[in-house]
């Protein structure tokens, strides 16, 4: 088995690598869901949905590229923690890295669906057979089918949260208090999901609130890894 040196300046220098990205993640993904999707997106309604869209089509676009671009250092992320928390059980490492990019892939095809929208718009005379409610609700169904998947996506991402709690716990690269943070923030991303296949009505009723965990406990672990790394030693 590998062993990690207190004060190895790779090893810290890797993990605050894995910070940043982990803050860029978490900043991309609260621009991209709540400053657009949820600003743009009208439940229930295709054609306030679509006027929505098409009046703020730079936005809309921007919420696209920054999701895109975000996944990136997403699987980054997820690759440099597997590397130094590898050490401390390899097998669960390994699975908590599965459960990091498999999402990244996941989320990466979904994209394409919120392009729909726009493409219900801007696609001329290609699009006479259809008429305006048509469209309206082919845009709409490609954002919920975006929204389902990434339901999917967390509730495996939350697979993530909880297996890094448990590595955290078992070492002592980082605060146990950042691991049981992790913990509480793949319960409450499972939850969540789960709630959102089983009882749409549920979750909403669940919504702010059950979020406010992986936020704590993402952003504490991104500002521990950012700031001081990992200083201490695993054999």
């Amino acid at each position: 088995m590998n062993e990690l040196r207190s004060g190895d300046p790779a090893m810290v220098r890797e993990a605050r690598i894995a910070g940043l990205c982990y803050f860029l993640v978490i900043g991309g993904g609260v621009f991209a869901a709540l400053f657009v999707r949820e600003a743009l997106f009208v439940p229930g309604d295709a054609a306030a949905t679509a006027r929505s869209i098409a009046g703020n089509e730079s936005l809309w676009r921007w919420g696209i590229a920054v999701h895109g671009v975000y996944l990136f250092f997403g699987a980054a992320f997820g690759v440099i923690l597997y590397r130094l928390f590898r050490p401390v059980h390899p097998t669960i490492a390994l699975l908590a890295l599965i459960f990091a990019v498999v999402p990244v892939a996941i989320e990466a095809l979904l994209l394409t669906a919120l392009y729909v929208p726009l493409a219900m718009s801007g696609e001329g005379t290609s699009l006479d057979a259809l008429d305006e409610g048509q469209r309206q609700a082919l845009g709409y169904l490609a954002v919920r089918v975006f929204l389902t998947g990434w339901g999917f996506s967390l509730l495996l991402f939350s697979g993530f949260c909880t297996l890094m709690g448990v590595l955290i716990l078992r070492s002592r690269l980082i605060p146990r208090v950042i691991g049981a943070l992790m913990l509480a923030a793949g319960i409450s991303y499972f939850l969540n999901s789960l709630a959102g296949i089983l009882s749409p009505p549920f979750q909403e009723a669940l919504l702010p609130g059950i979020l406010l965990p992986p936020f704590i406990g993402e952003t504490a672990l991104a500002l521990w890894l950012a700031i001081k790394g990992v200083n201490v030693r695993i054999r």
